[in-house]
This record gives structure tokens, sequence and C-alpha cells, in this order.
């Protein structure tokens, strides 16, 4: 039996990857609709087919991030042997990750972020539970660890989640920047020094 219509004429996970990169390097507001169509090859009737609009588009970008960059970072959260093994592989992952050469510095869920004044409410709300779900996921983990004896029962474990999240929101712009990946890793080994006084307090 013949196939009926057109077919695409475009790869669509790889123009989704493309467009991932742009929303990564300017952010939601910053990526215009002409540097997301000349990035993907498209024109704006075939985008909005494909993807809904500016904001489904985004949506995508964002699954496509976390599943190909971010699991990488994450990934040891449950399966570490000791919290502090946990949060180091963060880390020193995040340290990594965020200095490739082959795709914009830093973290997408923290740089795409849009500014809060006039920006895109859907967005925003979206990306902050994103990064919230990172604070809570170390949070559970550091609970965990206190059941076992590895961190005091007096500690904060929600103190010290948003402690380490917030160092690795601190090592995103830094790459940015342009620092080095010797600089990242020593603000991660600089972190992890205080792992002893945050949860034998």
């Amino acid at each position: 039996m013949a196939m009926r219509g057109r077919p695409r004429a475009y790869d669509r996970e790889d123009a989704l990857r493309k467009a991932m990169h742009v929303f990564w390097a300017k952010g939601f507001e910053g990526a215009s609709l002409s540097d997301l169509t000349t990035a993907m090859a498209l024109k704006p009737p075939s985008l909005y087919a494909a993807f809904g609009s500016k904001e489904g588009l985004f949506e995508e970008a964002i699954s496509l991030y976390s599943k190909e960059e971010g699991s990488g970072i994450w990934d040891m959260l449950s399966v570490a042997e000791t919290a502090f093994d946990a949060v180091r592989h963060v880390l020193v992952a995040s340290a990594n990750a965020f200095t490739q050469s082959d795709h914009p510095r830093g973290c997408m869920i923290v740089l795409a972020a849009p500014q809060p004044n006039g920006a895109n409410q859907k967005v925003c709300d979206a990306l902050r539970a994103l990064r919230a779900q990172n604070i809570t996921l170390l949070e559970e983990r550091f609970e965990q660890a206190k059941a076992a004896g590895e961190i005091c029962e007096g500690a904060d474990t929600h103190a010290i989640a948003a402690y380490y999240v917030s160092v690795q929101h601190g090592m995103t712009f830094t790459a940015r920047d342009g620092a080095s990946r010797e600089t990242l890793l020593a603000v991660a080994h600089c972190a992890l020094a205080a792992w002893p006084a945050l949860t034998q307090a």
C-alpha cells in the first residue's frame, strides 16, 4: 500500500537538539523565532506544526536536555555508596559537563530561566520546579544517610541540600563566564571540604 502525504523533510530530533542549543545559549526570552528557525533549518509554519508554539518547543528542549545532559549528573544519587559520594559525583560531574566544548557552557535549566518581571510565567514556574526538584532529591538522599548514621540526627538536611545545589548553580555561572574545568573542580572540592562541618555538627 502506497504511503500518502509528503514525508517530513527534516529530522525532528536533530531539529529539536539544535533548538535546545539555542535556548541553552540565549535563554527562553533571548532566543528569537528567527534564531530558532535558522538553527533548525525550518520555516515558522513548520516549527509551529511540529511543536505547537515556542513554549511547546522549549518544553521539549528541556525534556531532551534532562534526558541527554542532566542525567549524567544526577544518575548516581540513589546508587552511590554514601551520601558524600553522591554529592561528590554531582559536583564533579557538573564541573565536567559545564565545561564541555561541544555545547554551550553551564546548566540549561539554570541559564535558560527568563527574568521574572514580564516574563513567561509558565516557563518560569516549570524551570523553578525542576530546580526545586534537585534540592528535594538531595534532601531525600541525606535523610537516608541520616537514618544510616552517616549524617548526625541534628543536621538540617534541607539546608545542606540547598547549599550544594546553590554551589552547583554558582558553578554554572562561573562556567558561562569562561572558567576552566580545573577552576570548577577546585570549587567542587572546596564545597566538599565543608561536608564534615555540615553533617556532623
